[in-house]
């Protein structure tokens, strides 16, 4: 190849390469300008706060969706590259902040890894209230003594609050008795008196039907069973309040034992239903709405009145005992 030639291709390479390298310039210089700008503040003169709230378990991009529609930050792609580049994804913390518009997009990603105002605490349907002091302990470090000291069993509904992470353990009860309130409505309230029921026995009833239904589809079954025996003079014969009376299994590290013995049937508690006619004194645990409602509307035309449970926790029904003792062949023996 002659010289002029390589020349000319050399030439046209450095042209292309000047191109190149302006059009990278360019491209990288409109990135930066694009990537600043998302970053700025929305608002820099306005100082006043919002309480901007994550969800327990809400992912990053419903997190940044709602930071931009409540005008948190400029850009929702420059937010997640900040979120990305700061490494702080994992680091998210739910519950609820304190943020402004003058925040820039740095300050309010870091501002959702620490000071939260609220802590998000679940409190799981049918526990009792020594465990529902171990899970406030946990997320609140509130002392379990301390919340026991004022706990009612049964009142404490179960359900996702944001509570104030400087909550007391008083504030604390107020709050989940607030919700059963509410949540047991007048109307519920209204069903339960149509039934001879005041609202401590609904929840005692409520709590029973909490253990021994492991499947919505019974509740309604179990809580007919119940009314059905109570009406008829039967003791109840509940392994739940025996479990309830025996207390914390410290070799199953429960509060609920899983294997009940004959002698434990014969244990002397107000609360065993194998020895005692009538509801136990109180609830044995928090029931959840739905065995709320099962025990205000148990059809009273329901004729069972024993059940078994089978292996994978499906209840069996029958209208006799000797109906029953087959289904114990059935599906225990």
């Amino acid at each position: 190849m002659k010289l002029n030639e390589i020349s000319s291709l050399y030439r046209n390479y450095m042209k292309r390469l000047i191109i190149l390298i302006i059009f990278l310039l360019v491209v990288g210089g409109g990135f930066y300008f694009y990537y600043q700008a998302g970053t700025l503040p929305v608002e820099k003169n306005v100082k006043e706060s919002k309480i901007f709230i994550v969800q327990k378990g809400e992912g990053l991009d419903s997190i940044i969706n709602n930071l931009y529609d409540q005008k948190l930050i400029r850009n929702k792609i420059v937010f997640f590259l900040v979120v990305k580049q700061l490494g702080l994804e994992k680091n998210i913390q739910a519950g609820d902040f304190r943020l402004n518009q003058s925040m820039d997009a740095h300050q309010i990603a870091n501002s959702l890894t620490k000071g939260t105002l609220d802590i998000w605490v679940t409190i799981i349907e049918g526990t009792r209230k020594e465990e529902i002091a171990q899970v406030i302990s946990q997320n609140l470090g509130i002392p379990e003594t301390e919340f026991l000291k004022y706990a009612q069993e049964g009142y404490l509904f179960p359900d996702t609050y944001l509570i104030p992470k400087d909550a007391t353990a008083e504030a604390v009860i107020q709050i989940l008795k607030t919700n059963l309130e509410r949540r047991f409505s007048d109307d519920l309230k209204e069903k339960a008196r149509q039934k001879n029921l005041t609202a401590d026995e609904v929840l005692t009833l409520a709590s029973l039907v909490e253990r021994e239904a492991k499947y919505d589809e019974d509740r309604g079954q179990v809580a007919s069973v119940l009314l059905n025996r109570l009406d008829s003079g039967m003791k109840l014969d509940i392994d739940a309040t025996v479990q309830y009376a025996l207390g914390y299994q410290p070799g199953e590290k429960s509060w609920w034992k899983k294997e009940l013995s004959l002698d434990d049937l014969e244990m002397i508690s107000p609360y065993n239903t194998y020895k005692n006619a009538g509801l136990p004194p109180g609830p044995i645990a928090s029931p959840g709405l739905a065995s709320i409602e099962a025990v205000v509307n148990a059809n009273p035309d329901t004729p069972y009145l024993f059940y078994v449970s089978d292996s994978t926790g499906h209840l069996h029904f029958a209208r006799t005992l000797e109906e029953h003792n087959e289904n114990i062949r059935k599906f225990i023996r």
